[in-house]
């Protein structure tokens, strides 16, 4: 049995992710620490669990395994060295920080101690998605050269998110960034899994109608290859949910459309260029969602998928990083050519 903490409640997506937790026999949940009281109250009310204010006194008072990090993008990332170097295995919410110093910081963390550092990419848990990735990594469609995917709604605030959750994810310095992070992050970590780091990243960013936010409301990232070129959209003013969150994954022999909202994901090719529908396959247990697939890596010592890896989570943050650059210069960005971490 994995004894699970939870650290941060400020980020919406973590009361998706605790059903799974709690419904998962191989996980017990124990404890939750937030400097919102209402969230932690909240969490006491519909789990039954023992509240803290920090991580400090959680980690003085409870024997635990594990955490979920569930707050800002700069305190979870500092929250999350912490919690490694307290022997605690880690999962955190995307992006893996608010910046490049804080993504390397936890790397390094997670490399020196041992301890497993997974990233939550939600995008992942669509079956059109992930079936999508293995098709395009299978060969399906040849050589791929482009990924685009555009991230959109009408705003984090119009879209029902908490007080909470908006009070830090419209502050560049808490979230990073604005829709550029938040959304463009997305379209990023699919074109690393699928063609690798980029060498050039230009970036376009501003705030076009929420004229009184203090970060960018739309943005679009351009990831150029030697062989090819990627898209990453993002939107926090768009009305129709037509265009929303849909992957292309474009190949020298054919082009994949995953539309998750839609539940369906189309091949076109040569002798089907206007596409076809494809069978869903259900995916291995482990691949089911977040919770089941870090206790899976936990348990067997086995790689996370390419896109949870903390060290694809470290190089999606320095496309955002650059990308912000870029559109704050108008200039071009080169990327460092690293090899890829794991």
């Amino acid at each position: 049995m994995t004894r699970f903490g939870i650290i941060g409640l400020s980020h919406d997506h973590v009361w998706d992710v605790l059903p799974e937790l709690v419904g998962n026999e191989n996980a017990e949940l124990v404890a939750a620490t937030s400097l919102q009281p209402p969230l932690l109250e909240r969490a006491k009310k519909e789990y039954d669990i023992k509240a803290y204010t920090d991580s400090q006194e959680m980690a003085a008072s409870e024997q635990l395994d594990a955490v979920l990090i569930y707050g800002n993008n700069r305190t979870g990332a500092e929250e999350a060295v912490k919690a490694l170097e307290r022997g605690w295995h880690v999962l955190i919410e995307k992006p893996i920080a608010a910046d490049l110093e804080g993504a390397n910081k936890l790397l390094q963390t997670a490399d020196s101690t041992g301890n497993r550092l997974m990233v939550n990419w939600p995008i992942i848990w669509w079956p059109q998605v992930q079936q999508a990735i293995a098709m395009a990594q299978a060969g399906d469609i040849g050589e791929v050269w482009q990924v685009r995917y555009r991230a959109a709604h009408q705003g984090p605030k119009e879209m029902g998110a908490s007080e909470y959750f908006c009070d830090w994810l419209y502050d560049p310095n808490r979230n990073g960034g604005g829709a550029l992070l938040d959304y463009c992050c997305y379209g990023a970590a699919l074109s690393c899994v699928l063609m690798g780091r980029p060498h050039h990243v230009t970036a376009v960013a501003g705030q076009l109608l929420k004229t009184d936010l203090d970060a960018e409301d739309n943005a679009v990232l351009l990831m150029q290859y030697p062989k090819g070129i990627s898209i990453a959209e993002a939107s926090w003013t768009q009305v129709d949910k037509m265009t929303n969150y849909r992957t292309v994954i474009y190949g020298s022999e054919g082009t994949l459309l995953a539309e998750p909202e839609k539940g369906r994901l189309l091949l076109a090719t040569e002798k089907r260029p206007e596409g076809e529908e494809i069978e869903i396959i259900e995916p291995d247990e482990h691949l089911r969602g977040p919770i089941a697939h870090f206790l899976h890596g936990i348990q067997s010592e086995k790689s996370f998928h390419p896109l949870c890896r903390a060290g694809h989570g470290r190089d999606v943050q320095e496309i955002l990083e650059l990308g912000m650059e870029s559109a704050a210069t108008g200039q071009r960005v080169a990327l460092s050519q690293l090899e890829p971490m794991d």
